[in-house]
């Protein structure tokens, strides 16, 4: 709390600029921070933590005996624990949008924006915990996911998956890299499509360094970040600042906006779509406080559908199951799936309502590159606040840029070096394969971010269609790992069939929502043309790929499926072999924790969706001082906690790597 009270101090500036009322002024693109410090951030401290990650990595092979080989460098010998685990997933699913676009929708429909963005993104990983333990139980040895494809139905479907799974792959980098830059842009004034090629560089020295255990001690460091920046705003804005008034303050202010500006119509499209007859969308009474509000619930739904194909067809998700030991496993998806939660939910209730509170005035297209949050930081503190929120956001961009790096060096090692071109590739092969792979699509990255700018696809824009692109794959890779009657017909007509329908639907819709009846991104981007669109991704290809599985009716013998992982068994050490054995053998353990993910992760997912959400939607409710002092206390108490369990764990799991470290003593 000292330290925060100190940064409000050197900021005499904001405050008096605050004041105590709304409309403290407009944000004005490129002129909060001298462009030299969007160089720091993007050069220097990106050196910094290549320079620290790598320098651990050397550490751990000098003192731990950590050798990096292919089968380490790829899998980080599959023996993190459960705290590592649930620091690299929050760290995953940590992206630009978790702080951009949750703060967007919290601008733009009030308070029901954030938790629709925290319960929509949170239930995927929940979930995935289901197949993560199913991965560990049928196909310890595999490296991807795609491997297991390949194995049950064939090169013709695992080509199909494989291309379904970089899509994945380049939608997630494009929207990091557009988030990203648009934040370093929009507050130092940086050239956008420089930013969008520096940001990667630092990621790529350190995963060349140490492989997926390199992104995991990122993932650590970078998340430790974000949770204390969160914090320092939580801090600022609730109980430190007079620019908000603490909790009344805020309350008042929220009122008050929502007599000048009520939420009438859905407004998350990017333009040219008619939003339809506004007297039947809007929030209860125009409000900011309220669950009431059909535009938030229309974003959620299109958040739950487009995030199942994020973290089911990515396989950075696999590969921090892969990387997990078998007992740490579900804990760590599920401990990692709710401390995430706390993040959007509360970085959103705090900054995104800042920006309505404080009356900050943004363009639409400020608003749809995702400037909500550091608009508001620079409104309320000036430029300290500006830098935290380029900290933070360089943290959130470089940690799961990691783990999106190392995860297409997996599938183009593993899926296509190997698969079809060098099937017999020694373990020096495949690490150098992996490397070059990594150089490659480092560099590759700003130049995707650079096409996507150029299209006029904004951060909001690729997030809402991505669902529509990748989510037909969703069902299809579930039953492939959990269903032993999926038959190869049934996955690729689903898959196939799926985003064709849903590209019929997304651009239909698009022509008779559109004023000139055109097709183009504005139209595109609408609410009922994004709605639709990944609606029917999803549901089309899971009722196609089930439909067509029991018309073939055949069954699969698990029994067949890990003897077709290849591994390189020069490459394993003992450790390794023990995990894996492990697996094998306690399939007693294995199964009561798939009973316990399926246990878990559906009552969190009942819970986080209907029972919490539901009741306060239909009831129209309109919170007062007193829900909404509750419902800030539940997001300030969740991400204390979080960040606590996020910090410490990983430490006191780690306790015996330190204590070898400390004793100077160098490993045999």
């Amino acid at each position: 709390m000292f330290i925060v009270s100190l940064i409000f101090a050197l900021m005499p500036d904001a405050a008096a600029a605050g004041g105590t009322s709304a409309g403290v002024g407009e944000f004005r693109l490129g002129e909060v921070l001298d462009e030299s410090i969007g160089w720091f951030i993007v050069v220097g401290l990106g050196a910094i933590f290549a320079g620290v990650i790598s320098a651990e990595i050397k550490m751990e092979e000098k003192y731990l005996g950590h050798i990096q080989s292919s089968e380490w460098f790829n899998t980080a010998g599959r023996i993190i624990k459960t705290g590592l685990t649930a620091a690299a997933i929050v760290s995953a699913w940590t992206w630009a949008a978790t702080l951009l676009q949750s703060s967007t929708v919290a601008y733009l429909y009030g308070i029901s924006g954030p938790f629709w963005y925290a319960s929509g993104a949170t239930i995927q990983v929940l979930l995935f915990g289901i197949l993560a333990i199913e991965l560990k139980r049928k196909a310890p040895n595999a490296h991807t996911f795609l491997e297991i494809i390949r194995a049950r139905f064939g090169n013709g479907t695992h080509k199909i998956f494989l291309g379904f799974a970089l899509t994945c792959n380049m939608i997630v980098t494009g929207m990091l890299l557009l988030g990203g830059a648009a934040v370093v842009n929009g507050l130092t004034g940086m050239d956008i499509t420089i930013a969008a090629f520096l940001i990667p560089v630092g990621v790529m020295v350190y995963t060349l360094v140490g492989g997926l255990k390199a992104t995991f001690v990122a993932d650590y460091m970078h998340t430790v970040i974000i949770y204390c920046v969160i914090l320092t705003f939580v801090s600022m804005v609730f109980f430190i600042s007079p620019v908000t008034g603490g909790i009344e303050g805020m309350y008042d202010k929220l009122a008050a906006a929502a007599d000048l500006r009520p939420v009438m119509e859905p407004t998350f499209h990017p333009g040219g779509a008619d939003p339809g007859d506004s007297s039947t969308w809007g929030n209860a009474m125009g409000a900011y406080l309220t669950m009431a509000s059909v535009g938030g619930l229309i974003f959620g739904i299109i958040n739950i559908v487009g995030n199942f194909g994020t973290v089911f067809v990515d396989q950075a998700y696999w590969q921090r199951a892969i990387a997990a030991q078998p007992s740490s496993t579900v804990r760590g998806f599920l401990l990692g799936g709710m401390c995430w939660f706390s993040i959007p939910f509360t970085l959103a209730t705090t900054m995104g309502l800042t920006a309505v509170a404080l009356g900050v005035s943004l363009t639409p297209e400020q608003v749809q590159l995702g400037l909500t949050v550091p608009a508001a930081a620079s409104v309320m503190m000036g430029e300290v606040g500006a830098i935290m929120v380029l900290v933070m956001l360089f943290m959130a961009v470089t940690s799961a840029g990691s783990a999106e790096l190392i995860a297409v060096s997996s599938l183009m090692t593993y899926d296509v070096y190997r698969t079809y071109k060098n099937p017999a590739a020694t373990g020096k092969q495949l690490l150098k394969f992996s490397r070059a792979t990594i150089v490659v699509f480092g560099l590759g990255m700003g130049t995707l971010a650079g096409i996507l700018l150029g299209m006029g696809l904004s951060l909001g824009f690729v997030y809402l269609a991505m669902g529509i692109l990748i989510g037909s794959a969703v069902i299809p890779i579930a039953l492939t790992i959990t269903w032993s009657k999926c038959s190869r017909g049934g996955a690729v007509s689903g898959a196939l069939i799926g985003v064709i329908l849903a590209l019929i639907t997304w651009t239909s819709i698009a022509a008779a929502e559109s004023p000139t009846g055109s097709v183009d991104i504005g139209s595109l981007g609408g609410a009922f043309p994004m709605l639709f669109g990944n609606v029917v991704a999803i549901l089309s290809s899971g009722f196609i790929c089930v439909v067509v599985s029991l018309a073939q009716n055949k069954k699969y013998d698990w029994k067949d499926l890990n003897p077709k992982m290849v591994i390189v068994e020069a490459d394993m050490t003992e450790e390794v072999k023990a995990n894996i054995a492990q697996a094998a053998v306690d399939e007693a353990t294995l199964k009561k924790a798939f009973k316990f993910s399926l246990k878990g992760g559906g009552i969190l997912t009942i819970v986080t969706i209907i029972l919490w959400p539901m009741p306060l939607y239909f009831s129209g409710y309109v919170f007062d001082i007193g829900f909404y002092g509750f419902w800030v206390s539940i997001a300030i108490v969740w991400v204390s906690v979080a960040a606590f369990t996020i910090i410490c764990m990983p430490i006191y799991e780690a306790r015996h790597g330190f204590a070898k470290v400390f004793s100077g003593k160098k490993a045999e």
